[in-house]
């Protein structure tokens, strides 16, 4: 467990962590554990469906701070093994950490670009990756990689967002002002917020086989600490809103207030668009 050894291991672009929509920070970072617990019974039910078996090698793409691995781990133990890539070395780190308390010696750690690891071909029998491909200008790329990643007859996998068809009723014009504001904030790189339609796609045009999708609509009840996933991402994005004058600090306050305050109302309904789960085989 810890950093890895693995060949080529860490040879990624230095520039990987610019191109991710979210930004960098302690706040996201903590964003990002917080969505390991609540993604997980989505990423279960993708793992039911592609069914992995203990001593299998696995790779979680774009882990952050936790990822699937401990997921996978329980999927892929005794004798197997589960690798987390990320390109930020803290998240790599904290990834690391997180293994270590829960007693995960199948897990390694690699600090390197998802578009390029390093890593050697055909090496896993699954190659994973969760709100990954949203947030990076090419995810073709990505797709490539996870394809060369995975082994004859390995599957590759991903959950992905598509927030086109979100909603909020009663309306709220300060949920919908924030709504404009963080689409056009996570676009300032190229990257796609409607990118879960497209993966099916992407993963064809790679050349996956047996390209299998599932669709979850994104509604959460009352005191769910996902009730309030686009105003802590508008949070998160913050330092870039005020540098592109999407908004300035004193209306993202005041827009940020009212819109919790909405959406913690219980008679509130939110749905934030959909999750895509999709699978797929590499034949060849």
């Amino acid at each position: 467990m810890g950093e890895s050894d693995l060949p080529g291991a860490g040879s990624g672009s230095p520039d990987a962590n610019l191109v991710y929509a979210l930004g960098t920070n302690p706040g996201e970072s903590a964003r990002l554990q917080q969505q390991a617990d609540e993604l997980a019974p989505h990423s279960v039910a993708l793992l039911d469906r592609i069914g992995l078996r203990p001593g299998q090698r696995v790779i979680d793409l774009g882990c952050g701070p936790r990822g699937i691995v401990d997921l996978l781990a329980s999927r892929v133990s005794p004798g197997g093994t589960v690798v987390g890539l990320d390109a930020n070395a803290a998240h790599t780190e904290l990834a690391a950490r997180f293994a270590t308390a829960r007693g995960l010696d199948c897990v390694q750690t690699v600090t390197a670009d998802a578009r390029a690891t390093g890593l050697p071909s055909s090496a896993f029998d699954l190659v994973h990756a969760r709100t990954l491909l949203v947030n990076v200008p090419e995810p073709a790329e990505v797709v490539a990689e996870m394809v060369r990643l995975a082994r004859r007859g390995g599957r590759v996998a991903a959950v992905e967002p598509d927030t086109e068809l979100g909603l909020c009723y009663p309306p709220s014009q300060a949920f919908d002002r924030l709504g404009e504001i963080f689409h056009a904030a996570f676009r300032r790189n190229g990257a796609d917020p409607f990118i879960g339609r497209r993966v099916p796609e992407l993963f064809r045009l790679a050349g996956l086989t047996d390209v299998s999708v599932e669709v979850r609509p994104q509604v959460f009840p009352p005191g769910h600490t996902r009730r309030t996933i686009r105003l802590d991402l508008v949070r998160s994005m913050r330092p870039h809103i005020i540098e592109m004058g999407l908004a300035s600090e004193a209306e993202l306050d005041e827009l940020d207030a009212a819109a919790r305050a909405h959406v913690q109302d219980p008679h509130t309904i939110t749905m934030y668009g959909l999750l895509f789960l999709v699978w797929a085989r590499r034949s060849v």
